[in-house]
């Protein structure tokens, strides 16, 4: 009898035993999927740089211009700060950040730019003071070549706004700006140049569908310094500046990278856009620029 116990002790200890593992089983294949999700997430992050490295590694070495978008994949905090003279109608205009701000590289061939809604300080009247839309901006490279390998690179952009701004400094409605932009590097000279017409989701008549093209021409002097030339011009069409089309010559200087580790550096950079044609939108525009690239 006592045997018959021991026994039957054992064999209910042994069942339970084997319960228990396939229940252990059974609720880790859960837990699996979502370690292996979050392991994924965490080797994304991780990698982070060592994808964007790779991404900078395979095109040419320039710095961003002023204005004019480079066609570059580029990973920096960057804040630009303009002042414009007056303005045909006698108003100059403080344009703080310049609706610059994140720009960060995804993925091996894309780039995002989140930038800061800019805040818009007039001389009068003083009620019209305040921020303009949030911009965006994703980038497609769709060739490169660094400087051992032909030192070129083509991409494709497209901008967006969100119309958060008032109404004296927002468009009214979201637009959307597809650009094609290249790039050719010749030594210590290089070319950078963007061509692109914004789309508004509204308001036609008086936003219209402006072309913008604009070109930049640096110049290496020394490690850090590129002298540069910029020409932005517009032309209108639809709205209510139909048929106009203005021209702005920007000198200026870029001054950079400077490290300041092995990961970040700093680049700076100053400008004056001034008015060559007789239509125009400003005089004159004094322009700072500030990036810590990484």
């Amino acid at each position: 009898m006592r045997r018959s116990l021991i026994l039957a002790l054992v064999i209910f200890m042994l069942a339970s035993s084997a319960r228990a593992a396939d229940n252990a089983a059974s609720s880790s294949a859960p837990s699996s999927f979502g370690y292996g999700v979050l392991a994924t997430i965490e080797d994304y992050f991780a990698n982070w740089f060592v994808r964007s490295d790779a991404a900078k590694a395979s095109q040419p070495d320039w710095p961003s211009p002023l204005i004019t978008v480079t066609p570059l994949l580029v990973e920096q905090v960057r804040y630009d700060q303009y002042w414009d003279t007056q303005s045909p109608n006698g108003v100059a205009t403080d344009n703080f950040s310049g609706g610059k701000g994140l720009e960060l590289i995804p993925e091996g061939h894309t780039e995002l730019s989140i930038g800061m809604p800019p805040f818009l300080k007039r001389t009068y009247p003083r009620n019209t003071n305040g921020f303009g839309d949030l911009p965006y901006l994703v980038k497609l490279r769709l060739l490169s070549a660094n400087e051992a390998n032909g030192d070129y690179l083509v991409t494709a952009f497209m901008g967006f706004t969100v119309p958060t701004g008032s109404n004296v400094n927002g468009a009214g409605h979201a637009t959307f700006t597809p650009t094609l932009a290249a790039g050719k590097g010749f030594g210590d000279f290089d070319v950078q140049s963007t061509v692109g017409v914004t789309f508004p989701s509204g308001g036609l008549d008086r936003l219209g569908m402006p072309l913008a093209w604009n070109t930049a021409f640096q110049y290496r002097v020394g490690k850090y310094f590129w002298p540069e030339l910029e020409t932005n011009y517009t032309w209108f069409s639809y709205g209510q500046n139909t048929g106009h089309n203005q021209l702005f010559l920007t000198p200026g200087i870029v001054i950079g990278r400077i490290p300041i580790n092995d990961r970040f550096g700093v680049t700076l950079g100053t400008g004056d856009e001034i008015a060559v044609t007789r239509y125009r939108s400003m005089n004159r525009r004094w322009i700072a620029s500030a990036r810590i690239p990484f």
